[in-house]
């Protein structure tokens, strides 16, 4: 049985962290460890926001891939977000120890893009229950 009061709550804790996410597009004001904490959050609440409108219960994890293989086991078509996998170090690593932004600084737009397109696949499978 689905649980849409749940996924519904996730949804809309997701859509505060990418609104949050639009906010910090000054790299010189938000350091890439808090836009990229903002990013992960989002995913892992819309992952786990998919899981409850399944009406399973969401591991107890930060670990975007194993919400990913929990989905796909599921027959879920999430194979468009497996590159957000590289957010999982802003779930810990990165809240602790600083991001050295120098070799690969975070492409905020893209990550914006991809989280709205995640949020939507969501917010489809919410419209159509």
């Amino acid at each position: 049985m689905s649980d849409p009061k749940q996924a519904q709550s996730m949804l809309h804790m997701a859509q505060k962290d990418l609104k949050a996410l639009k906010g910090m597009m000054d790299t010189l004001i938000f350091e890439d460890e808090i836009f990229g904490f903002h990013a992960q959050q989002a995913i892992e609440k819309a992952l786990k926001g998919l899981i409850a409108l399944l009406g399973q219960e969401y591991p107890l994890t930060h670990d975007i891939s194993i919400l990913l293989e929990f989905l796909e086991s599921k027959d879920q078509n999430v194979e468009n977000y497996w590159d957000l996998v590289e957010f999982n170090a802003f779930a810990v690593q990165f809240r602790y120890e600083a991001f050295d932004a120098s070799e690969d600084p975070i492409d905020r737009t893209k990550t914006i893009q991809k989280i709205e397109e995640l949020i939507r696949y969501f917010e489809e499978l919410i419209n159509s229950k």
